[in-house]
């Protein structure tokens, strides 16, 4: 069997046994690198070598959840909450039902709007999730919705607008990843619109979230609405607070957009964040005295997010050290008889294995863009195609992969009252939702592009 198949099946059954996340991670590598014939030791040089390149993602994550607490310590999540808890409170029992079908929709596109704001307009990533959902949560309980919808809807938000929208994290996926290493394989790509190439697969992950909401997770769902949430946020709101987080976001966003207009090598989400905090700290919304507490606990709370994707890069070096993606390819090539729909299809589906496995699509595109460039144009793909390919192959196990960010996220929040497990309620519904609609749009991208 192929090293890298039996690495992320064994992260996958261990994961699934409820094995933690970075052990699963770890010994998924450990088999991996061992049946592949690198031996222990160069097994674990390999995993310490991705732990080294995880550093920026640490720092990154640290950033980003700073300014996201500074932002919940405005009050802007619990002002959103307490309005929605003010709303269902008020409303009287003949108009009870239709109120409640108003919050509970109401509320989900209000998170589905800031999970696609979080890419961009204000780039927290993530690390917005754990501040806002948790004083959310009694009104979900309320209301009897069925969190594995808000599990779909905040992972589609995450995913979708990245591999769409050539903006925030989204110009980091596109341009600063798969654009840049298609034309290091030798393709010429930079005339194709991004929205162009990825509009097949974004509808694919549209009809996955309509499903979840509409069809599949559409019933109640009971949960103990006593039960005590891990919440965080202040108990009174300051409108100067509020009004400062908004100028934070706003100057945040106009940093990010002037560095991406000016192709400035500096990294603009970090450096939006930043200016984020200084504001914070500058405008006294965040007391001198109470700075370190409120950034500190921003890092602690991305903290595990954190380990867990620098222990998936240590993962994913081992991998590449075993040489077997390449060899994972070339035997699958091997099946398409010159069939353009054939390989189109095995191309996908070793994306999504080798991004289940790592946990990262913006990982996994430097790893197969290499082998499927000259494959794509061997076969008669064109640049349109290649690129919708080789994006969507990358997207593809994000969603649905125990150690993603994108069901790291969701869990993280929907779990603060301990009603919400992360493989049952996260990744399998996404999973199921998201990857098989993309691996089918994909494919009828590259047939039809």
């Amino acid at each position: 069997m192929n090293a890298v198949v039996l690495a992320v099946l064994i992260m996958l059954l261990l994961a699934l046994m409820r094995v933690h996340v970075v052990l699963s991670l770890f010994l998924g590598a450990l088999v991996g690198g061992l049946w592949a014939g690198l031996g222990l030791d160069a097994t674990m040089v390999a995993f310490q070598d991705g732990l080294q390149a995880g550093a920026q993602i640490a720092l990154s994550y640290a950033l980003l959840g700073a300014f996201a607490m500074a932002v919940a310590h405005s009050g802007l999540p619990q002002l959103l909450a307490d309005w929605l808890i003010a709303k269902l409170d008020s409303d009287d029992a003949s108009t009870g039902r239709k109120a409640a079908a108003w919050a509970k929709y109401g509320l989900l596109a209000g998170v589905l709007a800031m999970a696609i704001s979080s890419q961009n307009i204000i780039p927290v990533h993530i690390a917005f999730i754990p501040l806002l959902i948790p004083p959310l949560l009694v009104v979900m309980s309320r209301l009897k919705l069925d969190r594995r919808a808000v599990a779909c809807v905040l992972t589609f938000g995450l995913v979708t607008t990245y591999m769409y929208l050539p903006v925030g994290f989204g110009k980091v996926f596109l341009s600063n990843i798969l654009y840049a290493n298609i034309e290091a394989a030798g393709l010429a790509v930079s005339h194709i619109p991004p929205t162009q190439a990825m509009g097949i697969p974004a509808i694919g992950m549209l009809f996955g979230l309509l499903m979840a909401v509409f069809v599949t997770y559409r019933k109640p769902r009971d949960y103990d609405v006593t039960a005590k949430v891990d919440d965080h946020q202040p108990t009174k709101l300051h409108p100067y607070r509020i009004a400062i987080a908004i100028a934070a976001v706003v100057a945040c966003f106009g940093i990010q957009t002037w560095l991406n207009l000016a192709d400035s090598e500096a990294d603009p989400l970090l450096v939006g964040a930043l200016v984020g905090l200084l504001i914070f700290i500058a405008s006294g919304s965040v007391k001198w005295r109470d700075a370190d507490a409120v950034f500190t606990g921003g890092m602690r709370m991305m903290a595990l997010v954190g380990i867990i994707m620098i222990t998936a890069q240590g993962f994913a070096s081992v991998m590449r050290a075993t040489g077997q993606v390449e060899t994972l390819v070339e035997s699958s090539a091997a099946m398409f008889g010159g069939s353009k729909a054939l390989a189109a299809l095995v191309m996908l589906f070793v994306g999504l294995l080798v991004t289940m496995g790592i946990g990262s699509s913006f990982s996994t595109l430097p790893i197969i863009t290499a082998i499927y460039v000259p494959l794509c144009v061997s076969l008669g793909f064109s640049p349109l195609a290649t690129v919708s390919i080789i994006g969507t192959a990358g997207a593809l196990g994000d969603a649905g992969s125990p150690a993603s960010d994108s069901t790291l996220g969701p869990t993280a929040g929907l779990n603060a009252d301990g009603q919400h497990d992360h493989m049952r309620d996260s990744v399998i519904p996404t999973f199921i939702h998201f990857n098989i609609p993309l691996l089918v749009a994909g494919w009828i991208a590259a047939m039809v592009l």
